[in-house]
């Protein structure tokens, strides 16, 4: 049984992103004191008591505002609204009452959910308690007094929320799914590709680079499986950043790419690839993840004959580091081969957890020595005794040696292009860990 959908809504700067982070347990979600920071909706798992639920943290809504930003979070909250088992709406003690609480209001009175209204930044009760009777009159029920920031009232609010779940819910297996992580630098498509896959504008897209600030989870299902896709904030150079807003970009992309279980890193066709897109590459490498490098507005591209292989050949230079990583050429805004991506993801994830048996690794390995001998130093040569493999996620193996100073980082390359030629492991890099053993203990 899927996990009840809790919505946090409300005007901007409110408090949505603080709640959601006490709750979250965690700096999930951006904070700063400017209408309009919290410019996604983003997801949480979170347990109170033998309770858990999927949390959503909306945008800002601005029922009257026409700026493209500020509509579509209104878009964004809608949806969270229609996903919404329970909607917790925020309002400010501090501002009072505004005429945009009571259209927000109406809002949430006509989606017909169970609706729990809540007054924030109620930092003490007996100063406050007169202001917060006010918001009676929005008619949506009874004002629970609350301080996020102080984490006053939390847990009244909590049991309000938890009284309208249905019996049994919560009750959920450990989730299966594969999780992909989509990443790259502002304005290269990220989102335009979730949205594609998903056919419904769930993520925010614009022409303002760095659109996305933060990430998103978003369910797809195709061919009957189910996938998450992670959509990233964009990375940018580090001249570039002059807000800390740019700094908790990047520690939710490597956040993202740590919960995923195949990284897109999306480059822009036109644009070519860049160190940077290297550095957010490496980011995936660097954690063993499954990469596909998908290069998006290949629609854009002039094209002849040679075209794909000479783009290749850059992309293959600029990402020397990761040889292994499949490429695809897409196009979020026709959606070209995007349904393709299924199969490269399929394949990938099965390659990550594939496990070779140790008999047949040897006989690689034997092979591999009788075909160019072990290096050696100073007379003394190196003698590789047996190879393991320890763990998947990505594939990683142990090889026994009798000197590992000997074992240069030349003959491990070797010896993975020796089992790469054997098994494929495409998409995904492997680890090898070199032991010593003395000769006695064989």
């Amino acid at each position: 049984m899927s996990k009840p959908v809790v919505a946090i809504v409300g005007r901007p700067n409110v408090g949505k992103s603080t709640l959601f982070n006490v709750l979250a347990g965690e700096m999930i979600s951006i904070v700063k004191d400017t209408p309009g920071v919290t410019r996604d909706r983003i997801y949480a798992e979170v347990s109170w008591l033998d309770k858990e639920f999927t949390l959503i943290d909306t945008g800002g809504i601005e029922p009257e505002s026409k700026d493209v930003i500020l509509s579509q979070m209104r878009e964004q909250a809608q949806i969270a609204i229609d996903t919404a088992d329970v909607i917790v709406f925020i309002t400010d003690v501090r501002q009072g009452l505004v005429d945009s609480d009571s259209k927000v209001a109406d809002m949430l009175r006509r989606s017909g959910k169970p609706v729990v209204l809540v007054v924030n930044k109620v930092d003490n009760f007996d100063k406050f308690m007169p202001d917060v009777y006010e918001f009676y009159n929005l008619g949506i029920g009874e004002p629970v007094p609350v301080s996020a920031a102080s984490r006053l009232g939390i847990g009244d609010m909590l049991e309000r929320v938890v009284e309208y779940f249905p019996e049994h819910s919560g009750e959920e297996e450990d989730d299966e799914r594969p999780r992909i992580a989509i990443v790259g630098k502002p304005n290269v498509g990220k989102s335009s590709i979730v949205n594609k896959l998903l056919g419904e504008q769930r993520v925010i897209v614009s022409d303002v680079a760095g659109t996305t600030r933060d990430a998103i989870d978003t369910e797809i299902v195709h061919d009957g499986r189910e996938y998450i896709f992670i959509d990233t904030a964009g990375l940018r150079r580090k001249s570039k950043i002059k807000e800390e807003l740019e700094r908790y970009s990047i520690i939710r992309t490597v956040t993202a790419v740590e919960r995923a279980d195949v990284v897109l890193v999306v480059i822009d066709a036109e644009e070519g690839v860049t160190e940077q897109d290297a550095k957010i590459a490496g980011i995936a490498h660097e954690r063993g993840k499954g990469v596909i490098i998908v290069v998006n507005k290949w629609d854009a591209i002039e094209k002849n004959d040679k075209t794909m292989r000479e783009y290749e050949h850059r992309v293959r230079q600029v990402l020397s580091f990761m040889p292994y990583a499949e490429i695809m050429y897409v196009s979020a805004e026709t959606g070209q081969r995007l349904n393709k991506l299924y199969d490269q993801i399929d394949m990938v994830i099965e390659n990550q957890t594939l496990r070779v048996a140790t008999g047949v690794l040897n006989e690689i390995m034997m092979e591999a020595v009788a075909m160019q001998q072990p290096p050696s130093d100073k007379g003394k040569r190196l003698k590789l005794y047996y190879i393991t493999q320890v763990s998947v996620k990505p594939p990683t193996f142990v090889i026994f040696v009798n000197d590992k100073e000997l074992m240069h980082f030349s003959y491990t390359r070797y010896l993975e292009n020796k089992i790469r030629e054997a098994f494929g492991f495409k998409g995904t890099s492997l680890k090898f860990f070199v032991r010593e053993r003395k000769e006695k203990d064989r």
